[in-house]
């Protein structure tokens, strides 16, 4: 029987990595033999960390960019493309993050994309103990978005919009 092997995604804000490596390192032998998908510093510190802990064991991770510098749209891109299964992603709520639409929008695209995804340490425990995260038939379904498309087709919305924008110049 083929090892099951769940696609993770690791993201953690500045004042969370703490957190998500500790995490990381309770779960690591649940989480041995997955792949990993990480925004740079996060996935250094954590590959790392594993290192450390188990010297012998070879770990799939592919680290992105940080997540200021176009990681959180690398993961988000990874996402869209069916490469991640689950997100853990620890947020610091109580700090603004000047990259925050990014943030936003991996949020928005883990609901669109349908996979599993959590923001915190009690969530992410609950994740992994979760009969699912290692039952080999559980697959998420991925929405079939092929009708949002179609409401577009035989309508005149670029007529319309470029019709709108002369009425609207022509008011000034």
């Amino acid at each position: 029987m083929e090892k099951l092997i769940r696609k993770i995604g690791l993201v953690a804000h500045d004042a969370m990595k703490k957190d998500l490596i500790e995490w990381v390192l309770w779960n690591s032998e649940l989480l041995m033999g997955h792949k990993f998908y990480c925004t740079g510093t996060t996935g250094t510190l954590i590959l790392e960390a594993l290192r450390k802990k188990h010297p012998d064991v070879e770990w799939d991770f592919t680290i992105l960019k940080s997540g200021p510098l176009g990681g959180d749209q690398q993961m988000g891109s990874r996402i869209v493309d069916g490469e991640i299964d689950y997100l853990f992603f620890f947020t610091d709520p109580m700090t603004l993050q000047p990259h925050d639409t990014d943030v936003k929008a991996l949020t928005r695209l883990a609901g669109v994309e349908n996979i599993v995804f959590c923001c915190n340490r009690s969530t992410a425990d609950h994740i992994i103990s979760s009969p699912l995260f290692v039952d080999p038939t559980y697959e998420r379904t991925r929405p079939d978005y092929s009708g949002y498309a179609k409401r577009f087709e035989n309508k005149p919305v670029v007529a319309e919009a470029v019709e709108s924008e002369k009425k609207r110049k022509s008011r000034k």
